[in-house]
């Protein structure tokens, strides 16, 4: 069934059937109930794309993740579904899997008006914005949530990264810790740069010298990862301990310490960056700083409408930050 075949159900022309299911005021109510009478006798669906198409929107927004295998990124999609739905909008979810030549080759898909908006937390590997700084040239609404790259000028919903840092490294001091090792998936990323900064002052806060060979820049291979973190403590400057920027990281290090008969929280302090209700039921409960995922996803989504339609522009910040929260367990306690 379309539009063509209800017209002539009807015996009403193409334009008018059209009008009458779009409520147009230049159609009487009586023919617009016989039009919606007849839709639904025959069991006719309105076409949303073609109708969008020819107002020259598509009412679908993009969203570009690096992975979904996280718990943080499934409640920030679930944010930005909660304000798209309000607003009639489809949501596409793209992956790059950690790869810049695979944002590099969505953004491309994404520069021909396919869709009103992007939102995008960056590949790790991403260390080149061009392919990003073509969509905002072509005036394509953007927004970037997490994994930022601020020098593209749009704006950014985050947390606050060095002050997680900062209190991460800190609680493990309080704890007794002063040979701490800093575990980061990136050099390229804002968010690892920050966590780090935010460690490396809370050492120096508390008159610790930091040792270069206590941060590890580890990748996407978990064996890798796990000689990497085992590595450290054959090393002559064995950590007391961890401060891991991701939850995988803390999660290698519980199998490190397991396999190398090393006791959490006694032989060393664990503590990460995890939204994973994981976390508590691990042996011993992981201590965490958590994001507010799903707050972030609405913030973000929010204001790429505001961006889409135009409206408030000179009230939307260049920069959102939202609070996290430090949740204390047994592996970073005394």
């Amino acid at each position: 069934m379309n539009l063509k075949i209800l017209a002539k159900e009807l015996n009403l022309s193409f334009s008018t059937v059209s009008k009458a299911l779009r409520d147009s005021h230049e159609i009487s109510p009586a023919t617009k109930q016989r039009v919606l009478e007849k839709a639904k006798e025959l069991n006719y669906q309105v076409n949303p794309l073609a109708s969008n198409f020819r107002k020259q929107k598509s009412k679908t927004i993009a969203v570009i993740i690096p992975e979904v295998v996280n718990d943080f990124f499934g409640p920030v999609i679930n944010g930005i579904e909660s304000i798209a739905q309000e607003k009639g909008y489809h949501v596409l979810i793209y992956l790059t899997h950690d790869s810049m030549q695979k944002e590099l080759e969505i953004s491309k898909l994404l520069q021909n008006g396919r869709v009103d908006g992007i939102m995008i937390s960056l590949a790790s590997q991403t260390s080149n914005t061009d392919h990003l700084n073509i969509l905002k040239e072509k005036e394509i609404p953007l927004v970037f949530f997490d994994r930022i790259a601020s020098q593209v000028g749009t704006p950014v919903v985050i947390t606050d990264d060095y002050h997680c840092g900062f209190i991460a490294t800190e609680h493990l001091i309080t704890n007794g810790c002063k040979r701490i090792a800093f575990l980061t998936i990136s050099e390229n990323l804002s968010i690892s740069n920050d966590r780090k900064n935010g460690y490396l002052d809370a050492l120096k806060a508390n008159n610790i010298k930091h040792d270069q060979s206590l941060i590890r820049f580890c990748n996407e291979d978990d064996i890798s990862n796990k000689d990497n973190i085992k590595s450290l403590f054959s090393s002559n400057v064995q950590p007391d301990g961890i401060f891991a920027s991701v939850e995988k990281l803390a999660v290698a290090t519980y199998q490190i310490c397991e396999e190398l008969a090393l006791n959490i929280p006694k032989d060393v302090k664990v503590i990460t960056f995890s939204n994973s209700y994981m976390a508590a039921l691990l042996n011993p409960p992981l201590s965490t700083i958590t994001h507010p995922a799903f707050e972030m996803g609405r913030e973000s989504a929010t204001i790429l409408f505001k961006l889409i339609e135009k409206k408030g522009l000179n009230r939307i910040p260049e920069k959102t930050v939202l609070k996290s929260n430090l949740i204390i367990r047994a592996s970073s306690v005394r």
